[in-house]
């Protein structure tokens, strides 16, 4: 098996829901990313064999593979194949495991792997209707459903109360993402790319989410954002976003025959599966089902991205994996940034390669919940 590197890795800004990105087609965003990051790294694009990209929302404006439709947007060459994958919240980091499985096993030499979600423009469930819900009467025996389906938000809170954690834990860790987030957007305009807004003559080159003069005590006088789940707000919930990330993965033999720029490198992936009721501990065991994967511990790794989908995610992974606050997030995490669910897996990725290189560190972790009791993970280093 060969090794896989990154040698390309960028994201949009991400935008507020019904902000500036929503403007713009999710495949014309999509697009403005991948081909970002194909000119950039100086990749002749005919020479990518695969173009795997995430979605969740795969309605409307999202359907018919737009990974497809995105990549022949960008104008590039009819022959490479595209193919969008859904595993909901880590469908991006999924497309870049199947790349890196496509590589690591002969099968490519280099793959374009991202994701999108325009959260604006197709909401979130817009393709299931009360007369068309997914659930069958087994599932409905099987399990409590709230409303007819899994609920995030009860996920969130069933992890709360199962851990002990407090609503003012919770808002004091969703101020500290703003914190770090603003704090460090200077570093993240290095993993960006300016989105030109032809309409009105003007780019968007700052994440729209991030709140500059966040208040603890402003988050923690917000009521709850759910029916009965008292410890989940709009201010300890990640953010509905627009967005769209690449990545460009390559073997070691693609990286020196094209001359490509080696920036980390893809070591290990995993995933786990949990009750879908509570939904979101995923991240706990795919952490250490990658860590042994990897042949290390915690203490090997430098810095880890979990993903906020709700506060209390991580805060159960530092009371599971023992990790300290300092090591996790450190550029803030989507409750400052957002989460348009089918780029943040690359978006994270993006952001961890960028991380490692503005501090110097060694070697990441991320890992992230999703929709359906699952999670995936992942670690990489750089070169």
């Amino acid at each position: 098996m060969e090794d896989v590197y990154i040698v390309e890795a960028l994201r949009t800004p991400i935008g507020r829901r019904n902000g500036s990105l929503s403007k713009i087609h999710p495949v014309d965003l999509f697009s403005k990313v991948v081909s970002a990051a194909v000119v950039k790294s100086g990749l002749e694009p005919g020479l990518v064999d695969h173009f795997i990209g995430g979605c969740v929302g795969q309605f409307g404006e999202q359907a018919v593979n737009i990974s497809r439709n995105a990549w022949l947007s960008a104008g590039f060459p009819e022959e490479v194949v595209a193919t969008t994958v859904d595993r909901q919240c880590g469908s991006s980091l999924q497309a870049l495991q199947f790349g890196f499985a496509e590589i690591a096993s002969g099968v490519s030499d280099i793959v374009v792997a991202g994701g999108i979600e325009s959260m604006s423009r197709i909401p979130m469930m817009s393709n299931i209707t009360p007369q068309s819900m997914p659930v069958t009467e087994s599932l409905k025996r099987r399990y409590a459903l709230e409303d007819g389906w899994f609920s995030q938000a009860r996920g969130a809170q069933m992890i709360a109360d199962k851990y002990n954690i407090s609503r003012e834990r919770m808002d004091e860790m969703s101020f500290l993402s703003h914190v770090k987030a603003h704090k460090n957007s200077s570093h993240s305009m290095n993993e960006k790319i300016p989105i030109l807004l032809d309409s009105e003559e003007r780019r968007v080159t700052e994440d729209e989410g991030i709140r500059a003069n966040a208040s603890l005590e402003k988050m923690s006088a917000l009521p709850p954002a759910f029916r009965g789940l008292d410890k989940i707000t709009a201010g300890n919930s990640s953010q509905i976003s627009d967005g769209a990330s690449a990545c460009i993965i390559a073997s070691e033999s693609a990286v020196k025959t094209h001359s490509l720029r080696k920036r980390a490198r893809l070591i290990a992936f995993s995933y786990a599966g949990v009750n879908p009721e509570i939904m979101l501990t995923g991240v706990i065991p795919a952490t250490s089902r990658v860590l042994r994967k990897a042949g290390m511990k915690s203490d090997d790794v430098d810095i880890f991205e979990v993903n906020e989908a709700f506060a209390s995610v991580p805060l159960a992974w530092m009371q599971e994996t023992g990790v300290d606050e300092d090591r996790l997030n450190p550029f803030g995490g989507a409750i400052a940034l957002g989460h348009p669910l089918g780029a943040t897996g690359t978006r994270i990725v993006s952001t961890m390669v960028n991380e490692l290189e503005v501090t110097g560190k060694k070697r990441g972790l991320i890992a992230i919940c999703e929709g359906g009791g699952m999670a995936n993970s992942c670690i990489l280093e750089k070169t």
